[in-house]
């Protein structure tokens, strides 16, 4: 499009002298200037006139307080352009600033920087990694596939040589089968002989008695004893076969053994000063939590019955009501990227999926709480009894309870119970939790001034109450998260810093003196960035804390 400045139908001009095509603009007064009364023009002192390059004209912004004003100077301390007036009263006095158009020149140089840099190095980068990402998963089948061969082709050597020894078994038996036949098969001819002899002898008895010949009846003999008794009858032992107890162990041992999958991540390093990347305002009333979707979309919650999704530039994507008109106690995101929410005063945990609001699970006698979603897709959730009393930590898959965690191993409680009284109102202790890398559930305990936390399978393996050098009864953890290096980040709030310790419950270092107010709710994205929830301001600040 042609510049108006040069169109021959309609030239610009210098509105002093009518010189034409004027280089310069103010922007108090919004005329133009050629250089020679640039001077003129800046000797009426009666206003704060501002010069630009005619084509920087309009990019000056107006200031929201003093609307006769224009953003001349850049406060570097709040990263905003203000006024004169700004400048000189009220908060921006003592920090440190600069002209405006400085301070963009040097932008956009560091922007076109930023733009070769990410465009020759860094992205390429980045692409080359994607692609390298289908090679390491055909890595892993040719490997899996490898290994199920090896399995394969031990199980077949197995399976042979116990085929081997079960078919000599076999064979053993069918010869002691044929020797055992054999010994029956000479008896039956023994007794088979004495039988037809016996049969001869009764015929004989038979004739003798009917004859009258008293020769051959006196020459009788008696064969009687000789038949009395059955040929003698062998003994037989049979076989038997006592099959042994099958021993995994011993299996295993002669199949061999599967060495474990072992993924190390680069170890990270700290900041010496956390820095706040992004400033974004929400319209969430004592805003409590924040929770990633994404590592561009975060869903927040605050003291109304509105939960809110935004992006990182602050824009609002989208509002969800509760069913209920109840206040959503907590958040979570769920794996699939549903939202569920707690719902305290009709005793519920709903699904928020896509316009559609799910009741998941409908609790009898107890109040939920705050939630987790964890890595393997179940649903961590604190109740407590509807008399305040007792505290747990139970494991949802889906809306079946698959565990419970409240007592320690000499039957203590592991969280703290009741409520406070505030205007009238009971109001539960606040206790907030997340599940670590390890598996470890980690809760952010506020009344009992400690983050608890234990194993997966429930068992207390430590108790954090602050720095050695901290009194306890200071220490007031919220809103808990923890990172890729299986670090516990929890919030303090009332002493306006963040603790970071180790999975052992190590104290590694404070965040703090870096703009934080009133930090509550936590979470981390996929690159370890914190996004910390404040909640006097309303405000969600993007940090990062690591190199």
């Amino acid at each position: 499009m042609e510049d108006p400045m040069y169109s021959l139908q309609d030239v610009i001009r210098c509105d002093l002298c009518e010189t034409p095509v004027p280089p310069k603009h103010c922007e108090l007064c919004h005329i133009h200037l050629c250089e020679a009364c640039v001077e003129k023009h800046l000797s009426d002192q009666s206003k704060d006139h501002y010069i630009v390059p005619f084509n920087r004209r309009g990019t000056i912004p107006k200031c929201p307080y003093h609307s006769t004003k224009t953003c001349i100077i850049f406060c570097k301390d709040c990263n905003v352009s203000i006024c004169a007036i700004c400048s000189s009263f009220g908060e921006h006095v003592e920090h440190r600033k600069e002209d405006i158009l400085k301070v963009m020149a040097e932008k956009k140089e560091l922007i076109r920087k930023d733009l070769q840099e990410l465009e020759e190095s860094i992205y390429p980068k980045y692409q080359e990694a994607a692609t390298n990402i289908p090679v390491q998963r055909a890595d892993v089948n040719k490997r899996s596939q490898k290994l199920t061969t090896a399995l394969d082709k031990q199980g077949e050597a197995l399976h042979s040589e116990i085929d081997t020894i079960i078919q000599g078994m076999k064979s053993e038996i069918d010869v002691m089968d044929a020797q055992h036949i054999a010994a029956i098969d000479d008896q039956e001819v023994e007794i088979n002989k004495t039988s037809t002899d016996i049969k001869k002898v009764i015929q004989d008895l038979k004739w003798l008695l009917d004859t009258s010949d008293v020769c051959l009846v006196s020459k009788y003999t008696s064969r009687t004893e000789e038949f009395r008794n059955l040929p003698a009858q062998f003994q037989v032992t049979l076989p038997t076969f006592t099959p042994q107890e099958i021993n995994r162990e011993q299996i295993n041992q002669q199949i061999g053994s599967l060495s474990e999958l072992a993924i190390t991540y680069p170890v990270r390093t700290f900041l010496d000063k956390p820095r706040i990347l992004r400033d974004i305002q929400t319209e969430c009333r004592y805003l409590r939590s924040v929770l990633c979707l994404s590592d561009s979309e975060l869903w927040t919650r605050g003291y109304d019955k509105i939960m809110r999704l935004y992006n990182l530039q602050g824009k609002l994507l989208r509002s969800v009501q509760t069913k209920s008109g109840n206040m959503p106690h907590d958040i979570a995101v769920t794996r699939s990227g549903g939202l569920v929410y707690a719902d305290e005063e009709d005793r519920s945990i709903n699904l928020v999926s896509g316009t559609q609001i799910q009741t998941l699970i409908t609790l009898r006698g107890w109040r939920p709480y705050n939630l987790c979603s964890t890595a393997s897709g179940d649903l961590l959730v604190i109740i407590t009894s509807n008399d305040y009393e007792q505290t747990k930590v139970v494991r949802y898959s889906g809306s079946t309870k698959n565990q419970t965690i409240q007592y320690d191993e000499q039957g203590n409680p592991l969280y703290s119970s009741g409520y406070i009284t505030f205007d009238g109102i009971n109001i539960y202790k606040y206790i907030y939790l997340s599940e670590n890398r390890n598996s470890d559930i980690c809760v952010a305990d506020y009344w009992a001034h400690a983050v608890v936390v234990v194993s997966a399978a429930g068992k207390l393996r430590f108790r954090y109450t602050g720095p050695p050098s901290t009194p306890r009864e200071s220490f007031r953890p919220v809103g808990i998260t923890t990172d890729s290096q299986a670090n516990i980040l929890t919030s303090d709030c009332y002493n306006y810093c963040i603790h970071i310790i180790d999975q052992d419950g190590l104290f590694l270092r404070f965040i703090h003196n870096c703009g934080l107010q009133s930090p509550y709710g936590l979470c981390v994205d996929s690159r370890d960035n914190l996004f910390v929830a404040e909640i006097d301001t309303g405000k969600v600040k993007k940090l990062q804390y690591y190199k």
